[in-house]
């Protein structure tokens, strides 16, 4: 039985990395097609699936009850976004970023989420339809966006079949589902045998778990050259886990913080910060910031796990 959660994660870590591949050819694709920027569809689409195994988390964890998990996994999966994802696409290679609105949007959506649960410790009804108000927002200002900013169809990069693009598109974002939530479950039985408290898998396995398509998704997509569309996805995915995933869970059922949520959420708008900061030196995420990037975020890590 061991051995075979050990299969089952390796056979999740397999449908991360292919389903990534798919999705990620068949979104450049679909953009190239419709004269889409990638970072836009990084913005939506991908972001949007990439971000579903937080949306089924926190969703869940809302229904049951345990609104805290809702908060925890947002605010750690953003941190992780910002941190270990992009961190390891600037590691592994030197990381082009043009600085466009939406970067100040994640940085605002995360600056409103520390004020409301500062404010009176408690994400209510109506500051859930606020956040959700505000994602329409959003959404109405990425179709502006990509309506003005349509680029020149490129002849010199190869397309494939819209039909085909359906088909790799949805398999592969199933596949990214599927192998994330295998990821997680296997994860964490394999802390519960070394005796981790649930707790502690809750803020490590589980937000970092529900991360992975994004890290892999980002991964994939600076490799394949679509750094514009990997950096939407991580931005996109912020903007949504706060907005949307967040608010829905208060919607469901208001939400009482405790002070570790706060200080959990100055953490991620400091991290939004710096992150600001690191892009804006010479437009991107040198190899070495990609590094300090990552050791910055197993600092915190460290820093959960003593607390």
């Amino acid at each position: 039985m061991k051995i075979m959660v050990y299969v089952m994660l390796a056979a999740g870590f397999v449908l991360l990395i292919k389903g990534a591949d798919f999705f990620v050819e068949a979104s450049s694709s679909v953009a190239r097609k419709l004269r889409i920027p990638s970072i836009i569809v990084g913005l939506t689409v991908v972001a949007f699936g990439t971000s579903a195994p937080e949306l089924a988390v926190s969703t869940a964890a809302s229904l049951a009850g345990n609104n805290e998990i809702a908060v925890s996994n947002v605010i750690g999966s953003n941190i992780f976004n910002l941190l270990a994802v992009l961190g390891a696409c600037g590691a592994i290679r030197a990381f082009p970023v043009r600085l466009r609105w939406d970067f100040a949007a994640a940085i605002a959506a995360a600056v409103l989420l520390l004020f409301m649960i500062l404010r009176d410790m408690f994400l209510s009804r109506i500051e859930a339809f606020v956040l959700l108000g505000m994602f329409i927002a959003f959404l109405v200002m990425i179709v502006k966006d990509g309506l003005k900013n349509r680029v020149e169809a490129e002849e010199e990069k190869k397309t494939i079949p819209f039909l085909l693009c359906l088909v790799y598109g949805a398999g592969g974002l199933a596949a990214i589902v599927c192998g994330g939530d295998l990821v997680v479950d296997c994860a964490s039985q394999i802390a519960a045998n070394f005796g981790l408290s649930q707790t502690l898998i809750g803020l490590t396995v589980v937000a970092m778990g529900t991360s992975l398509p994004e890290l892999v998704t980002s991964v994939v997509a600076s490799r394949k050259g679509e750094n514009a569309m990997a950096l939407g996805n991580v931005l996109g995915s912020n903007i949504f886990n706060v907005l949307m995933v967040l608010a829905i869970s208060a919607a469901v059922k208001p939400i009482a913080v405790n002070l570790f949520a706060v200080v959990d959420a100055a953490c991620l708008v400091a991290f939004s910060l710096i992150a600001l900061i690191l892009c804006r030196t010479r437009d991107q995420i040198s190899q070495k910031e990609g590094v300090a990037m990552l050791v910055m975020y197993t600092v915190y890590m460290v820093y959960i796990c003593i607390r």
